[in-house]
């Protein structure tokens, strides 16, 4: 049975038209629209079902503000005013869970543990693909993401993931997109012919 074919309007949303917003409005993200983004984020594959992202939510004036000073000068006036702000971390523990997400190879957690290298390998790899998952969701349920790598994740896991397994990997704004949220332009990409090949 062929699957479902979104039409142009939703392709627009999640791909064609969609940019990473720089600011926005004011308009509070609920929890409910929080649970929301995380209730499609949870489904794309991962390896092995082991989904290893874990999402800090950064919701309180205290915490925005122990964060602003590991943002990037670029990056803070955004993250101070920006309605909602994630710290999309890894889990380099994932493993624990592995019994949980994939019952019929729960033995597989006992061979991520005693291999350290391999799991870290494996937890930035699978969580890095999950970073993308994640912007997607936030597109879906009517908002804008602005992810940025402008940060300093070593200061950033001192603050808030000291006593954890947590390392985070991208700081995400979003929100309702304000009037400017965008760059002029939408940067170039590279053609099919540039990326693509055949054999």
């Amino acid at each position: 049975m062929p699957l479902a074919e979104l039409d142009e309007s939703c392709r627009a949303v999640l791909f064609t038209e969609a940019r990473s917003a720089n600011k926005f409005t004011d308009t509070p993200v609920t929890e409910e629209k929080l649970r929301e983004i995380y209730d499609l984020f949870r489904y794309p594959p991962t390896q092995s079902n082991t989904n290893p992202l874990r999402i800090l939510f950064v919701q309180s004036p205290e915490a925005r503000q122990r964060l602003l000073p590991h943002m990037s000068e670029g990056n803070r006036e955004k993250t101070a005013t920006a309605p909602a702000t994630a710290v999309l971390a890894v889990d380099l523990d994932f493993h624990e869970y592995i019994p949980q997400l994939f019952p019929t190879r729960a033995h597989a957690r006992e061979r991520y543990a005693g291999d350290p290298e391999l799991r870290e390998r494996h937890a930035r790899f699978n969580a890095a693909l999950q970073v993308g998952y994640f912007t997607l969701a936030v597109r879906a349920v009517g908002l804008a993401a602005g992810p940025m790598a402008g940060f300093d994740a070593p200061g950033v896991d001192a603050e808030f993931f000291a006593d954890s397994s947590w390392r985070s990997l991208v700081v995400m704004n979003f929100g309702e997109p304000a009037e400017g949220a965008w760059f002029p332009e939408r940067l170039p990409r590279l053609s099919f012919e540039q990326a693509t090949n055949s054999i």
